[in-house]
């Protein structure tokens, strides 16, 4: 069947599509716009094909400024922002990626009121469609013949299926990055759904996981639901931290005068107990399914329980804010704040503030309080990764001890030299921390060690190329 997309736009070879895209726009009190570069593994990947001029991200117009950009003609060569209608976006993205597809992943609902599937949820799930719809067509477009597609996350997960309707020709791929649900979890969606859904990553030529658990329990998945993954291949890339960018970042000057700053906040204004105090930190975004709150909680409980470390270690808890604009998250934060203050008031004293709860996002301070830490405290509900848990150790000055929780994507390969706990159990969890705290100093720098050449093995843009390299040199299926 001839592709109704056959004028082609830039007729690009490689083609990312992703929601968000690499660069983003404000609108000023002026009326001009202003460009910020995004950061993260994606972007980080995409600079391995950077000025190649066959090339093409696609992404959505996310604000205001984007849709501007849009409207006026502004942009970056390589990049086509998509400028969607705002309502359909919101129903998307807010309804459906962010309040049923991760939730359904993360394995979040409180399932006695939630989740309702009703006919406000069938109008959002059309705004889905519509909206990956819009980046088949775009994508369909842009493509040369013959060309490959790199489909990211769960906001596309129908857009491989629809492309293929549109252009055959095409090597497509779809790459999960968040966990995938178990069979039992993902039936909470209505049948139509679940099939339409695993169908349109089955568009693909290659489904792409961050772990070998995630990728199985896709497969079990479609083995249950539709009858298998037909001729769609299924894949592991675990993505991996940036060495060299981390550890030539975490030394410029911001970050020196950020380690003098949380060091005098841990050491109560640099006194003598400055260099007695041990830190354990977390940075997050204040996200449901990272576990904040239980990890606050099990810090009480350690300080509860051995009397012995109140006054002798400090929990720097970096909790960015994250999708403020949904109500339950709005209550998390809440209660991050409430439990953090109740730890304070209730163990504080005038030269010791045993919880440093930090909520303005700063990359620098991160870094900062990596190189510091004494113990990173990770222990997600769920995660597809979770890369704090491989740049802790890359970054750590003196050795970091690690406590893992077992549903982070990282713990199968960095299981063996962490501390791992159960997310839930927040006794067990304050146990690890109190055995983090004394592990003896070389154990902890040959743990170190070990962690940041396993978190490392496969960099951001190797990670890119592994995935395009699959897609490209294996015989296309799905004709």
């Amino acid at each position: 069947m001839a592709s109704p997309h056959a004028a082609r736009v830039h007729a690009a070879r490689v083609l990312v599509a992703s929601n968000r895209g690499p660069v983003s726009y404000t609108l000023r009190d002026d009326g001009e716009l202003e460009a910020a570069r995004g950061g993260g593994g994606l972007v980080s990947g995409l600079s391995a094909i950077e000025g190649d001029t066959d090339s093409l991200w696609v992404c959505a117009a996310l604000g205001d400024g984007d849709r501007a950009a849009v409207r006026r003609g502004v942009g970056e060569d390589g990049v086509r922002m998509l400028d969607i209608d705002a309502e359909v976006h919101a129903a998307a993205y807010n309804g459906i990626a962010n309040s049923v597809l991760w939730f359904v992943h993360h394995m979040l609902y409180q399932t006695p009121l939630e989740p309702v599937f009703d006919v406000a949820f069938r109008r959002q799930w059309d705004a889905y469609r519509t909206y990956n719809r819009a980046f088949a067509d775009a994508l369909a477009a842009e493509a040369a013949d013959g060309a490959a597609v790199l489909v990211q996350d769960y906001h596309l997960a129908l857009v491989p299926g629809m492309l293929r309707e549109l252009r055959p020709d095409l090597r497509i791929s779809h790459f999960s990055h968040t966990p995938w649900a178990p069979v039992e979890y993902f039936r909470l969606l209505p049948d139509d759904i679940g099939a339409e859904l695993l169908h349109g990553i089955l568009g693909a030529d290659r489904a792409g996981f961050l772990t070998r658990r995630w990728a199985d329990a896709f497969v079990a998945c479609c083995t249950a639901v539709v009858g298998g993954t037909g001729d769609t291949a299924v894949s592991v890339h675990g993505l991996g931290a940036d060495a060299d960018f981390l550890r030539e970042r975490s030394h410029r000057p911001d970050v020196d005068e950020r380690m003098t700053a949380l060091r005098e906040r841990i050491g109560g204004g640099g006194g003598e107990s400055a260099g007695d105090r041990k830190t354990i930190v977390r940075v997050d975004r204040t996200e449901l399914s990272k576990n904040i709150v239980r990890g606050l909680l099990a810090f009480r409980e350690l300080l509860d329980a051995r009397p012995e470390w109140r006054g002798r270690v400090v929990h720097m808890a970096f909790a960015y804010p994250s999708r403020q604009d949904l109500a339950v998250y709005r209550d998390y934060m809440t209660e991050v704040r409430r439990v953090a203050d109740d730890i304070n008031s209730r163990y504080g004293t005038p030269d010791w503030t045993p919880v440093a709860l930090y909520l303005k996002d700063d990359f620098a301070r991160s870094l900062a309080a990596y190189r510091l830490a004494d113990v990173a405290l990770v222990n997600p509900i769920r995660d597809g990764m979770n890369l704090v848990a491989k740049e802790v150790p890359v970054v750590s000055d003196h050795g970091c001890a690690l406590v893992l929780s077992r549903e982070a994507g990282a713990y199968e390969e960095l299981g063996d030299d962490a501390i791992t706990v159960n997310p839930y159990d927040v006794s067990a969890t304050a146990d690890a921390l109190h055995r983090a705290l004394t592990m003896p100093d070389a154990e902890r720098a040959e743990r170190t060690g070990r962690l940041a050449a396993a978190a490392t093995a496969l960099p951001p843009q190797q990670w890119f190329l592994d995935q395009l390299n699959a897609l490209t040199s294996g015989e296309r299926t799905g004709d």
